[in-house]
């Protein structure tokens, strides 16, 4: 895992000035390659590459990578998991003499002899940048399912390219002028959706797109090279599948465990990681993989239980990070820090303080992220299908009854409460299918929203960016076209930002096994009717692992990492809440509403609604103002390790 600094449009070559601001772009990215930086400068272009080791880590594996003639260059941050076997397909020691062994130089090769299209023959995780002099273009490119980030801006007549937003903060005249607009999605949906970041100016490159750049006049243009498809087979039996899907599992999960550096796991004790992990001692001895679990301090947010079924901490090297208020409070301003735009999910923080502790034994971490979407596990999915048969079979007036009778329910502060899931279920049943999709999900209705950010008004309904993805796509059925929106919105936006940001400020590369191209291809042919086969979800992957993870844990349903902050708020955390959503603060941003806050605040804590957590976002993004709108003093906490008192 890397940090890419590049900049184009530098005409003749570039001048002292360029170089000094791709040093110090490439400097800021320093956690995410902390063992060398490397620089080059041609005709049109400036590049830096902070480099991690993780495959061949000698010098001469450092980046950025040149041909040999020099007339290409290559800066690289990922892994292409499947690099052994594009060399041996396109039979590339025949045609090249390989300098290292890294899967960057197979990159470089494979661009060499087939030139951009090369990219659709790639799995895994990675973005990169392709400078190539012989034509005059520059290629960025973004992986298919924006595992790996990637971010550009404009200023200065010349094009800027980043691997974070804070690196394109080093750039002179880039403005800090907040995109109201995205923020506005935000209180939606708990993140900044599609190519918007929370600044006007700076923009993100999405998933399966590339820019192609003139390296003279720095003129882009953006296009996909890559779209999800879904096309079931509909002779296919179930027979057919299992077998061949437990070869696809384990295929993506050996590639990612390829490394020359210390390999473990994120281990949740559900069974997209109980999976990984036995596949993984296939391959690995049992003491060799470090394994890293969050305990949650609240009982009904505690997977420890089936933690332990798969890890006997006294014969393998397994590790309990403990996270309670106490943690998340220490952790709240250092974690903003690397994470640069504002997030609701509440794992965010429990993942920065569990790479910190993998820092001091690992530098890769697989992970089970993906295989919600791979293998439609959400509760959302199953929902839209109840949500037919439930405005097939009951009345109107009915829905009406149950609707009044959700909302007369107490509130309860749990976990996936039953009030809160009646509350969604029965008002989202009544959307449309992207709207209700959204809707089971959201955190402040449009109303809401418009309560807390007045200027916003005016602005488009978040459900149309949702429609929108959801009529684009070519394919009849709904969980086809709702797979697509959840990889596009929530895995991109929401928990690709948590796991690249939290694990790489300590310097560690997140891989995923389950978000893997030819994994996703193999299960877009099977029919939707197995892979929820009934009520079950996640059907098909437990029938091809069931024999490999315990019966209880086979049985469990998901449960997602989350912090109790709801509770929290109501103790321990509530002097931190007070002080941060005071009147003062919050009128400081000039666009939220003190007195809608105050009144979300009041409601939360005289129990009579749940708002524990777009408390928890208005918290996120306060921090996020005071440390990169009010100031910069985000650098503290990136040089120190700690902030100041």
């Amino acid at each position: 895992m890397c940090g890419i600094a590049a900049i184009f449009g530098v005409d003749a070559g570039p001048c002292d000035g360029d170089r000094a601001v791709v040093a110090a772009m490439t400097a800021i990215l320093r956690h995410r390659g902390p063992d060398r930086a490397g620089f080059a400068f041609g005709p049109g272009f400036a590049l830096g590459n902070s480099r991690l080791r993780i495959v061949d880590c000698s010098e001469g594996a450092d980046l950025p990578l040149s041909s040999d003639d020099g007339r290409v260059w290559l800066a690289y941050n990922g892994e292409v998991t499947n690099f052994r076997e594009l060399t041996a397909r396109f039979h590339l020691n025949d045609r090249f003499t390989f300098r290292t062994r890294s899967d960057s130089e197979v990159v470089l090769r494979l661009y060499e002899l087939l030139g951009i299209d090369f990219v659709n023959h790639l799995t895994g995780q990675f973005a990169f940048v392709i400078v190539d002099t012989r034509i005059g273009h520059a290629f960025v490119v973004r992986d298919f399912f924006g595992i790996r980030p990637m971010f550009w801006t404009r200023a200065n007549d010349r094009l800027y390219v980043a691997s974070e937003i804070k690196a394109l903060l080093e750039v002179p005249n880039v403005r800090r002028t907040i995109a109201v607009e995205a923020l506005y999605h935000f209180f939606s949906l708990g993140y900044i959706p599609e190519d918007q970041t929370p600044f006007q100016d700076i923009r993100e490159l999405q998933g399966s797109n590339l820019l192609d750049v003139d390296l003279r006049s720095g003129r882009c243009e953006q296009r996909a090279y890559y779209e999800i498809r879904y096309d079931p087979d509909p002779t296919l039996r179930e027979e057919d599948v299992v077998g061949p899907l437990q070869d696809a599992i384990r295929d993506s999960v050996h590639r990612n465990l390829v490394a020359d550096a210390p390999v473990g796991l994120t281990f949740s004790g559900g069974f997209d990681t109980s999976c990984i992990l036995a596949l993984a001692r296939e391959v690995r001895p049992a003491e060799d993989i470090h394994t890293y679990s969050i305990v949650m301090e609240s009982s009904t947010f505690d997977e420890s239980r089936y933690q332990r079924m798969m890890v006997d901490p006294a014969r393998h090297p397994h590790h309990e990070v403990r996270v309670g208020p106490a943690q998340v409070e220490a952790a709240l301003y250092e974690h903003m820090a690397y994470m640069d735009e504002p997030t609701a999910d509440g794992a965010a923080i429990p993942f920065y303080l569990l790479a910190r502790e993998a820092k001091r034994d690992v530098r890769v971490l697989l992970s089970g992220e993906g295989g919600d979407e791979t293998f439609n596990a959400y509760e959302t999915h199953l929902a839209n299908k109840v949500r037919r048969q439930y405005r097939r079979f009951v009345p109107p007036a009915a829905r009406d009854a149950l609707r009044w009778a959700a909302h007369a329910l107490p509130c309860n502060y749990g976990k996936l409460s039953f009030d809160f899931l009646s509350k969604r279920f029965t008002e989202g049943a009544e959307m449309g299918v992207p709207e209700s999709h959204l809707h089971w999900r959201h955190v402040l209705s449009e109303a809401e929203k418009r309560a807390l950010m007045p200027a916003c008004r005016d602005t488009p309904p978040t459900d149309r960016l949702f429609r929108r993805l959801y009529d684009r796509q070519p394919f009849a059925d709904e969980l086809n076209r709702l797979s697509v929106m959840d990889i596009r919105h929530y895995f991109e936006a929401d928990l690709m930002v948590k796991n690249d940001r939290m694990l790489m400020a300590h310097s560690i590369e997140p891989r995923l096994p389950f978000m893997d191209r030819l994994l996703l291809e193999f299960m877009s042919r099977i029919p939707v009717d197995m892979r929820i086969k009934g009520l079950r979800r996640r059907y098909l992957q437990k029938q091809a692992m069931k024999d490999l993870v315990p019966r209880p844990i086979f049985r469990r349903s998901n449960m997602g990492l989350e912090m109790p902050h709801s509770l929290w708020f109501l103790g321990p955390m509530r002097p931190l809440a007070t002080r941060l959503l005071s009147r003062e603060n919050v009128e400081r941003t000039g666009f939220l509403n003190p007195d809608e806050v105050a009144r979300l605040w009041n409601e939360h804590v005289e129990r009579r609604r749940d708002n524990g957590r777009v408390l928890w976002a208005i918290i996120e993004l306060l921090v996020w103002f005071e440390l990169f709108v009010e100031s910069s003093r985000y650098k503290d906490y990136l040089a120190s390790g700690q902030g100041p008192a």
